[in-house]
């Protein structure tokens, strides 16, 4: 038998990251088993659904790794739309399945319960099809219905506790439930591996599969993810966006890395691994049950080790969406022309050591690209006390001096400037620093400036002194 699982996202919005690590779980075990990966995309919400948004899941599995081509699809729900309706008829005409025409409040009425499930009012009376019929399966009145399960064991679900639940529309389309099932079906699915958040649909979708005659797929429910709170993640409340994380810069290593460790871990005291021992040593089984915690902290120091691992040529190719605007990046502050590729890489191993994520990389460099640094007035005033007036015109005196503008006689001069009056380095290079660079923190200032220039640092110290004035 050949595996095959599918990765079954609807196009409503933007690509989750719970939803990005199952298509990585499911791209994984194929991979192990020597299966195949389907993408099908769920997009009968024809009121909900985009192009754009379907264009969006390709882009984001291209991003982590699951690359066009490499995958069989993707399919479309809505072309199997016919074989829905042929299953609902074949339910109906096995007596698996009856139409009611209830509404919500005659259950109540007859419940005296707006918690109540379906009382079954219809089970036997006869109802033919017709305008706001809908259909309901039979649920068997006895026994249990047992879910076989590679994470959470053998979860059982008493069938009289499970209602005679709606599989079409009063309009004649096939609810999610169905649909869902038979498309597994008609693509041969033998594995389902997906959120716990479906399991309490699974009793009913194997319901569905037995009374169609086919044997169901092996099920894997992997924890839900949930926030700081331990609430599971929402796109109202919570950053769940794959794409944002993409335009934020983090990197898809790192990002893949850290999804495969909600629920798991590789072998040993250790958690940042090459994707190939993650490929080899992940087992379904080893997944733990309880709800995973997304921690975005934990998420940026990640992807802050994975820059700083990054050869320096690597890294100057990755900061280049954020350094020249392309794509959904938002452009940086300064133009096209006064970007400096030579000055960007003699300060990008500086820059490599000091941001976590790639987005970082303009405030750190924007000071070397700009005609004037971008001031950060709380940097500013908290800096520029008194007695920084006279500490920039000693520092200007003795930079003019320098015969060689370099990083060690740049930082050896100024030491020298704020010993006289009495300060260690740090006191002396801050008022520097934010004359310069128009920040508190950043590169290392004598590098900064021996890559800025002599004039251009001196014509900034000297508007920062006139400022003073």
């Amino acid at each position: 038998m050949t595996v095959r699982v599918r990765f079954a996202p609807s196009p409503t919005g933007m690509f989750h990251v719970g939803g990005a690590r199952s298509a990585l779980q499911n791209w994984i075990y194929a991979k192990q088993q020597g299966g195949v990966f389907v993408l099908r995309i769920e997009d009968t919400d024809a009121a909900r659904n985009k192009p754009e948004w379907t264009e969006g899941i390709l882009s984001a599995l291209d991003w982590i790794g699951i690359s066009r081509g490499s995958y069989e699809g993707p399919h479309f729900q809505s072309e199997n739309a016919g074989e829905h309706r042929a299953a609902a008829a074949r339910l109906y005409e096995s007596g698996r399945a009856y139409y009611c025409d209830c509404t919500r409040e005659d259950v109540q009425a007859r419940t005296g319960s707006q918690y109540q499930g379906y009382d079954g009012y219809h089970r036997d009376r006869g109802l033919g099809p017709g305008p706001g019929h809908a259909l309901r399966f039979r649920t068997p009145d006895e026994g249990a219905t047992v879910v076989v399960d590679l994470i959470r064991g053998e979860p059982t679900f008493e069938n009289k506790l499970i209602e005679d639940f709606v599989i079409a529309r009063g309009d004649g389309s096939p609810v999610f439930l169905l649909a869902n099932v038979v498309d597994d079906m008609t693509m041969g699915i033998t594995h389902v591996i997906r959120a716990e958040e479906h399991l309490p649909n699974t009793p009913k979708q194997q319901l569905l599969w037995d009374a169609l005659g086919v044997k169901p797929p092996i099920w894997a429910h992997v924890p839900v993810v949930v926030n700081e709170k331990r609430q599971k993640l929402s796109k109202r409340r919570d950053k769940v966006a794959l794409e944002a994380y993409r335009e934020e810069g983090y990197l898809p290593g790192a990002m893949r890395n850290y999804l495969m460790l909600l629920g798991w871990a590789p072998s040993g005291d250790r958690e940042i691994v090459p994707w190939s021992v993650i490929e080899e040593e992940f087992r379904l089984e080893e997944v733990n049950p309880s709800p995973a915690f997304f921690d975005e902290k934990k998420l940026r120091a990640f992807n802050g080790d994975y820059i700083r691992a990054l050869p320096v040529d690597e890294f100057i190719d990755a900061c280049q969406p954020w350094l020249t605007g392309t794509g959904t990046i938002a452009p940086p502050p300064w133009q096209p022309e006064e970007f400096d590729a030579d000055a960007f890489a003699a300060v990008a191993p500086l820059a490599q050591t000091r941001i976590t994520v790639l987005s970082e990389i303009v405030p750190n460099v924007d000071f070397l690209f700009l005609a004037s640094p971008l001031i950060d007035e709380a940097a500013w005033a908290k800096t520029m006390k008194e007695g920084s007036a006279e500490l920039l015109d000693d520092a200007v005196a003795a930079f003019e001096a320098l015969e060689s503008w370099d990083a060690e006689s740049l930082k050896s001069t100024l030491e020298a400037v704020g010993a006289e009056r009495g300060l260690k380095l740090g006191k002396t290079q801050a008022p520097v620093r934010v004359a310069v660079t128009g920040r508190t923190v950043g590169l290392p200032l004598f590098e900064s400036l021996e890559v800025l220039g002599r004039e251009r640092a001196l014509t900034r110290m000297r508007a920062a002194r006139l400022r003073l004035v």
